[in-house]
């Protein structure tokens, strides 16, 4: 058991990290980022008024998943709301033909699921 716990938290330590990162460096410039996005969006067939609410909503998902999965908080719940974030991060990549940022938004997700695929395999089995 204490191998399945140290190892399932050095699987998810990088995942976490990446995702409380992009939040917290996010968070205390958030108009800025926003800007930021839906500038970056305006060639994208989505609606400006789906883009600026998303882009405060994204920093505060980011940075309270990567710490749900840091610290283990809902393990199922956490990883399922994180592959669905960088599902909608790669449909806006993909509306605006940026193809670069989906290969990172792609191996986000793929290493998500990596974390469900061994937490799922390996967890304990808890007797009722």
């Amino acid at each position: 058991m204490n191998h399945f716990k140290t190892a399932f938290f050095f699987l998810r330590l990088p995942m976490a990290m990446s995702l409380l990162g992009h939040g917290l460096v996010r968070l205390p410039k958030l108009a800025g980022f926003s800007n930021w996005m839906a500038t970056t969006m305006e060639k994208s067939v989505i609606p400006a008024a789906l883009i600026v609410p998303f882009s405060y909503f994204l920093p505060v998902a980011e940075a309270l998943l990567g710490l749900a999965l840091l610290v283990g908080f809902k393990i199922r719940l956490t990883l399922y709301a994180s592959i669905a974030l960088m599902s909608l991060l790669i449909l806006g990549s993909c509306s605006i033909e940026n193809w670069s940022a989906i290969e990172a938004q792609l191996l986000h997700a793929f290493y998500l699921m990596a974390i469900y695929w061994f937490w799922e395999k390996n967890q304990p089995t808890q007797t009722p």
